[in-house]
């Protein structure tokens, strides 16, 4: 008798732990450039007329239609590898609000019930950055659409002043809420182009915003937990995230004011989302703030998710890789020498994993 009251005795012990240590979560945070998802009409104001059906690449519905059922199948096949959708998936080179209304519904993905935020930027071809996410996972308090500016005090810009007054790109976008209860704050970003060898203070511009905005939101709201992601055109080593957005590789390295950079690791492990010129690159980027990587016991924190070492996930699978001839090995993209072949994008997908396990 006194065995069995000393049992009972230790489980009412016991169970108010188990339940203080609450349910156990994860979630996936990624990043896809979905390489000109754009619709077949023309939007007023924008230069997108390649992609009419009477444009450059003779836009068709059906090709349309092709596009976003390859957009979706790559969102399936990481839901099918993590056994759970995307909590959010932030994406570029989207025309509109209406070609993501268009790609939630496919029926590979329909089930996810991805909700959209977007704004419509000032990019004269008319893409923009967007988030995806799943409202049974976040639950969004405010978003907004950062300008690009050059108001800074630390670089140098090649852009004369009449240059900097025409200059137009894409916004950065800001969406803060709840993940599984805890204060989260997302930034999707696409960064200035490398066309011609340009734009490196431009991209340092674009992670030093990024990262001013997160030191602004870490004071109004003590331990809240940012991930910025996106095409950032450059590497992680690049001046734009290793200095401007205080990127670090190694996890034990980030200070207070730091992000940490998994990407980095990989990037000399090896490891590409796009090929160019024979040479891999990550350009496909998502970098985490201290609380994120040095969370409190129990709470959401950043896990590795790739050998037991990476933090970092490139996902490609055979059908999205080209199997043969020049660029064989290489991202299959929609276009190739100006002619459609079909593929899906000519950047991988990227995402992490944040879990209180």
């Amino acid at each position: 008798m006194k065995r069995l009251t000393y049992i009972f005795a230790l489980v009412i012990l016991l169970a108010p732990l188990s339940l203080s240590a609450g349910p156990k979560k994860s979630y996936i945070v990624g990043f896809y450039n979905l390489e000109n998802l754009f619709d077949t009409v023309h939007d007023e104001g924008k230069n997108d007329y390649e992609y009419l059906p009477d444009g450059g690449n003779q836009w068709t519905d059906a090709k349309y239609a092709q596009k976003l059922s390859n957009m979706a199948r790559v969102i399936k096949a990481m839901h099918d590898e993590n056994k759970v959708w995307h909590a959010v998936l932030g994406v570029s080179e989207i025309e509109n609000r209406h070609v993501l209304e268009d790609l939630v519904v496919e029926p590979a993905i329909a089930d996810a019930d991805f909700q959209i935020i977007h704004y419509d930027g000032p990019d004269r071809r008319g893409v923009d950055v967007a988030l995806l996410y799943r409202p049974e996972a976040f639950k969004v308090i405010e978003s907004k659409s950062i300008p690009f500016d050059f108001n800074s005090q630390k670089i140098q810009f090649t852009l004369s002043q009449e240059q900097q007054d025409r200059f137009r790109t894409r916004d950065i976008l800001m969406v803060r809420g709840l993940l599984g209860g805890e204060m989260f704050a997302f930034f999707v970003a696409h960064l200035p182009s490398r066309i011609g060898g340009k734009g490196q203070d431009l991209r340092a511009r674009g992670g030093e915003i990024m990262y001013e905005e997160s030191l602004r939101l870490m004071q109004e709201y003590p331990g809240i937990k940012i991930v910025a992601m996106g095409d950032m055109n450059d590497n992680p080593t690049d001046d734009s995230m290793a200095v401007y957005m205080h990127g670090k590789e190694n996890i034990e390295d980030v200070g207070k004011e730091d992000f940490f950079s998994p990407f980095v690791s990989m990037l000399k492990a090896g490891y590409g989302s796009l090929a160019y010129r024979g040479e891999w690159n990550i350009y496909d980027i998502l970098v985490c703030n201290y609380d994120l990587a040095h969370a409190p016991k129990g709470t959401l924190a950043i896990k590795p998710i790739v050998k037991k070492k990476f933090y970092g996930r490139i996902f490609h699978q055979p059908f999205m890789t080209n199997q043969e001839g020049r660029y064989a090995g290489t991202p299959f993209r929609t276009f190739s020498g100006g002619s459609f072949i079909g593929g899906y994008s000519d950047h991988y997908p990227t995402f992490i994993m944040v879990s209180n396990k």
